[in-house]
């Protein structure tokens, strides 16, 4: 009990704890529209693009600050995602396939990028591979502050155009005949999911983070269905997912905090798809055998009153 009291009053520890509990709180809120409106892969697309711009900022400028990295892969981002649409929109590729064209050209232009700067005499690259599968106990208090930052900017945003990005998200149709900018808010949407995918790489990786984004949404639709609660399950799965992964990775040596978070995170998938109430799996054992009892029952009543009725 004493060792994790003494984990709480690191700093360095409450500082990545602050930042892993609003990335996971600010992905699970924003994973929600993506998992609606069907686009659970375009996390993974976007966070494998950021790569390149990580690098190209790197290369361009020597350093190795957060917030130039943030802009470089938001950059890569937001090209990404307009390469998507354009394939979509302008050939017969369906949107599955863009996804996978576009994930696998900017990945691979990545990792040429990044193997190029290793082989640099730079000799200021250490670390920058790091990206790939993320290093949460490499942030500093002024990178966690920006991230914190960031994270409640995405929640708020979200909150104040919740109802906006609902109806966008379930009947776009109705949205455009009530004269919403459906076209400005599903680019808005598609931003906002950039920014959840970059702000979140330096915690948990280029290659982990599309599971951090939708595993918690996942999660919360066993629980309800209603978008609203949906949303709230879901950043609280995301927020207890971060708080896991860092305090586990905090007690012992070598455990990496991103992929803790993301096993944090599935775990809590498996207990609702176990244990939720109405789509769990034991509830509709429950029901089954319920209505199976049930069944058998009248039958054994039927038979009982046939057999009164032939004596």
């Amino acid at each position: 009990m004493f060792s994790w009291f003494q984990l709480f009053l690191d700093p360095n520890t409450q500082w990545i704890l602050l930042g892993c509990m609003l990335l996971g709180l600010s992905s699970g809120v924003i994973g929600c529209f993506a998992y609606l409106r069907k686009q659970s892969l375009m996390g993974d697309a976007l966070s494998h693009a950021a790569l390149p711009g990580i690098c190209i900022t790197f290369m361009l400028t020597g350093s190795k600050s957060i917030l130039l990295f943030l802009a470089g892969a938001a950059i890569a981002g937001i090209i990404a995602t307009f390469g998507i649409g354009y394939v979509t929109r302008h050939t017969r590729i369906k949107q599955d396939s863009a996804l996978a064209i576009v994930l696998s050209v900017f990945f691979g232009f990545g990792i040429v990028l990044l193997t190029q700067i290793q082989h640099s005499g730079s000799g200021n690259q250490s670390g920058l591979d790091k990206f790939l599968f993320g290093q949460a106990a490499s942030m500093v208090r002024s990178d966690v502050i920006i991230i914190s930052i960031i994270c409640l900017l995405l929640l708020g945003i979200s909150t104040l155009l919740f109802k906006e990005f609902k109806l966008v998200s379930f009947d776009p149709g109705f949205a455009r005949g009530m004269g919403y900018p459906v076209a400005f808010l599903e680019q808005l949407i598609m931003f906002l999911i950039v920014i959840a995918v970059v702000v979140g790489i330096q915690a948990v990786g280029v290659v982990l983070m599309a599971a951090l984004l939708i595993t918690p949404a996942v999660s919360a639709r066993y629980w309800t269905d209603k978008l609203g609660v949906m949303i709230v399950i879901s950043g609280l799965f995301g927020a207890l997912s971060g708080f896991i992964g860092t305090l586990i990775s905090a007690s012992g040596n070598n455990l990496p905090t991103g992929p803790l978070t993301v096993l944090a995170a599935t775990a809590l998938f498996v207990l609702s798809l176990l244990a939720a109430p109405r789509r769990g799996v034991i509830s509709k054992l429950l029901v089954r055998a319920s209505v199976r009892s049930h069944v058998l029952q009248e039958e054994n009543k039927l038979q009982m009153e046939q057999r009164g009725e032939a004596g």
